[in-house]
């Protein structure tokens, strides 16, 4: 997710928004319910597999579904050198535009957590949401837009050892924890030993941090653990993301001929790769989307990577483009696409019901949740393309 796509209309790569577009609409087409076809239909391995890729691993792995909220990151600092290229250009002073950083990254927390309590009695102080946790970081992605490439990775290396360095000085729980009491049973198969366990869900310093931490403010009844457990600090390794991207976005502004951009991509998403499977197999930080510990980090960099090369090499090298306009319309307009899944997903299915029947989607039998879920997603589309073509950009 990035707030800063519509800031730099000239010059913009086509490649970045239909990326952009792919990832949210890996985030809307979660109301197809891939995993409720499978249920319904036990037997076929090819609705098995497409619900695992539309859900999060439950601890240790990795799914398409997991590399949403990582090229979200990712993109945000891809964008940020076109953004302050942008406005140094307008002529605006240093100052001016930190205030307005920060004004938006406020907005991004203060919106993450609006949309983390639609539907709830009262305000939900949470911090995991993925404009929340951008939010939190961009400030200081920001400051580092002004530093050089060098120090750019001087700080990733700083924020991974750092981070990873802190999980392992937090003690291991001792005998008497009560794993039932954090959410997790006791037999969860999930559970590591030796030094992975520093990493283990709702026993670790990010679940002790909150603990402390979300409690300050006002709850309906005592924070105890976040059932997926995710957590707050999580954000200073997603710095870390946003660090990757910013050096690609580096790369992109930079004269480097087609052959060598490409070829940095997939060196970068190589070594990505590499590292994170290193980094999960030895026990020594393994790759957890949950709690975006640093062999995450660095396996799902090495997939945004990829990605990123992919996009680029398909429609701003080969020129293929006319298939990536139904992504570049949702990409344009991450915030709103964001908005609307997250709002009015069941207000569209009403009405379709309202006008055409209390069973118009049920006809369908198991394959429902495609017919009306693909309703929903046309609605979203629709609204987008409108936007797109009266040029409303929402900005944060």
């Amino acid at each position: 997710m990035t707030t800063l796509s519509s800031e730099f209309r000239a010059g913009r790569l086509m490649s970045m928004d239909a990326y952009r577009g792919f990832v949210m609409f890996l985030m809307a087409a979660e109301v197809l319910r891939f995993e409720h076809i499978s249920e319904t239909l036990p037997e076929s391995s090819f609705w098995r597999f497409l619900a695992f890729h539309q859900s999060h691993a439950e601890w240790f792995g990795c799914s398409l579904h997991d590399l949403i909220q990582p090229s979200f990151s990712f993109l945000v600092g891809v964008a940020l050198p076109y953004s302050i290229a942008s406005r140094q250009a307008r002529g605006d002073r240093f100052g001016r535009m930190f205030l307005s950083t920060l004004r938006r990254s406020l907005v991004l927390i203060l919106l993450g957590i609006f949309l983390r309590s639609v539907g709830r009695q009262q305000t939900n102080f949470t911090f995991e949401d993925t404009l929340t946790q951008i939010g939190l970081g961009y400030p200081f992605l920001w400051l580092l837009g002004f530093r050089s490439e060098r120090t750019g990775w001087v700080a990733l290396a700083v924020i991974m050892v750092g981070y990873w360095l802190a999980f392992i000085l937090y003690p291991l729980p001792g005998p008497g924890f009560s794993y039932e009491a954090v959410g997790v049973p006791p037999d969860w198969p999930n559970h590591a030993t030796g030094m992975a366990a520093h990493f283990n869900k709702n026993s670790n310093l990010a679940w002790a941090f909150d603990t402390w931490f979300l409690n300050l403010f006002p709850r309906a009844k005592t924070f105890l653990y976040n059932g997926g457990g995710y957590a707050t600090l999580s954000f200073i390794p997603t710095l870390g993301t946003m660090l990757l991207g910013l050096q690609a976005g580096r790369w992109l502004r930079a004269r480097l001929t087609d052959r060598e951009l490409f070829r940095r991509f997939l060196i970068a998403g190589a070594v990505g790769l590499a590292s994170g499977w290193l980094l999960t197999v030895t026990g020594i930080a393994p790759s957890i989307k949950r709690i975006w510990t640093p062999g995450w980090v660095l396996f799902s960099g090495g997939w945004c990577f990829l990605l990123l090369a992919a996009f680029y090499y398909v429609i701003d090298v080969r020129q293929w483009r006319g298939w990536a306009f139904p992504l570049v319309v949702i990409g344009m307009n991450s915030i709103a696409i964001y908005c609307l899944a997250h709002l009015i997903e069941h207000f569209i299915k009403d009405t379709f019901r309202t006008h055409l029947g209390q069973s118009i989607f049920e006809q369908f039998g198991p394959y429902e949740p495609l017919a009306s879920g693909g309703m929903v997603l046309l609605v979203f589309w629709l609204i987008l393309y409108w936007m797109y073509r009266k040029k409303i950009f929402i900005r944060v």
